[in-house]
C-alpha cells in the first residue's frame, strides 16, 4: 500500500489547472491538516459550503478528524477535492488498521508472555510432581521392603512359637512323667497300713514288697529259695511289723527242706518273741514236730506238753495230744 501522502500528492498534481499555492504546498506533510494546525493563507476560518449532490465532507467531521481539511478542499478545483477528500477517507482506515495492528502485537505479545509464564509454572509443577512421585515410589520400595521384612519375622516367630508349643508339650510329658516316678518313688517311701494275723501296723512300699516276694517263692515250694528270702527279709527290717510272721514261715520253709535244726530254732524265736500271736500255738506243734523228726522225743513231748498248758482250748493242742500219743 502507498502511503497517504503519495497517492495524495499524485491525485492533486493530476487534477486540471492545479497549481501549488502556499496556503498548501507541493509536498507539505500531512501532519500539518491535523487540529489546530490552519494552512497558510487563513482558509481554515472561511465557512464550509456543502457540495452539490451531497459531498463526505459536508458531514460532521467525525472524533479525531482534521477539522481544516474542508477549507483546504474547498480552494482545490472540483477534480482535486474530490481526490483529497477520497484520500482523507481512505487513509483514515489506514491509520485505524496501523493502530489495530500494534495493539494486535502487543496482545500476541501479552500472550506469549503468558503463556511462557504459564508453561515455565507448568514445567516447574510437573517437575516438582516428579520429585514428589520419585519421592513416593523410594518411599514405596521401602515399605514393600520393611513389609517382606515383616513377613519374614512374622513366619520366623510362627515357627518359633509352634517350636515352643512342641517344647512346652514335651517339658510337660516329661513333666508328669518325672511326676509319676516321683510319685511312685514317695508311694514306696511312704508307710502304709496293713493288717496281718490279726495284727495292724504301718510299712513302706519296699518292706512290703519284700515281704509279699518271700512268701511269693514259698507258696510256689521252692523251700530252699523261701528260706533265703525270708532270712534276707529278716535281716534286711529287723524292725518289721511282718517280723513275727515271716519268723513263723520261715521254720516252716526250715521244716520243709528238713533242716529241722534251723526250724526249731525259727519257731523257739516266734514263741519266746511272741506268745500271744494267733499263731503261737501253731509254733509250738511245729516245734515239736520238729524235734521227733530230729530223734530228740523227750524234748518233743515237752513241748506238746507245754502246748496244752498254755493254750488247752486250741486246734493245736487237739493235734498235739494225738502226736502225744504217737511218741511213745
Amino acid at each position: 500500500m502507498n502511503h497517504p501522502r503519495s497517492a495524495f500528492g499524485a491525485a492533486l498534481q493530476a487534477a486540471p489547472g492545479y497549481a501549488p499555492g502556499p496556503s498548501l504546498g507541493a509536498e507539505r506533510p500531512l501532519d500539518a491538516l491535523r487540529p489546530g494546525s490552519a494552512p497558510q493563507g487563513g482558509a481554515a476560518d472561511a465557512p464550509a459550503k456543502p457540495v452539490h449532490g451531497g459531498s463526505l465532507m459536508g458531514r460532521s467531521a467525525p472524533s479525531g478528524r482534521l477539522p481544516g481539511l474542508r477549507g483546504t478542499i474547498r480552494r482545490l478545483p472540483g477534480a482535486a477535492a474530490v481526490a483529497l477528500a477520497a484520500l482523507v477517507v481512505v487513509s483514515m482506515p489506514a491509520q485505524a488498521g496501523l493502530f489495530e495492528d500494534d495493539e494486535a502485537r502487543k496482545a500476541i505479545l501479552d500472550l506469549r508472555q503468558r503463556l511462557r509464564a504459564v508453561e515455565d509454572q507448568t514445567a516447574a509443577t510437573a517437575a516438582q510432581q516428579n520429585e514428589t512421585i520419585d519421592s513416593l515410589r523410594r518411599t514405596i520400595l521401602t515399605l514393600n521392603n520393611d513389609l517382606e521384612a515383616m513377613r519374614a519375622e512374622v513366619a520366623r516367630l510362627r515357627g518359633s512359637d509352634e517350636q515352643l508349643v512342641r517344647d512346652v508339650s514335651e517339658l510337660q510329658r516329661r513333666q508328669k512323667d518325672a511326676s509319676q516316678v516321683l510319685d511312685d518313688r514317695l508311694r514306696k517311701l511312704e508307710p502304709t497300713k496293713v493288717s496281718i494275723d490279726g495284727k495292724e501296723f504301718e510299712v513302706t512300699a519296699d518292706e512290703r514288697a519284700a515281704y509279699e516276694d518271700a512268701m511269693g517263692v514259698l507258696r510256689t515250694g521252692d523251700f530252699d529259695k523261701a528260706s533265703t528270702a525270708l532270712s534276707g527279709f529278716l535281716t534286711r527290717y529287723p524292725s518289721s511289723g511282718y517280723v513275727d510272721s515271716a519268723r513263723f514261715w520261715l521254720g516252716n520253709a526250715q521244716y520243709g527242706r528238713r533242716d529241722y535244726k534251723g526250724a526249731i530254732a525259727s519257731f523257739r524265736a516266734f514263741v519266746a518273741a511272741a506268745p500271744q500271736h494267733p499263731r503261737a500255738p501253731e509254733a509250738l506243734l511245729a516245734l515239736a514236730n520238729s524235734q521227733a523228726e530230729a530223734k530228740d522225743t523227750r524234748a518233743a513231748r515237752r513241748t506238746i506238753d507245754e502246748l496244752l498248758k498254755t493254750y488247752p482250748k486250741s486246734e493245736a493242742a487237739v493235734a498235739g495230744k494225738e502226736r502225744l500219743a504217737s511218741l511213745k
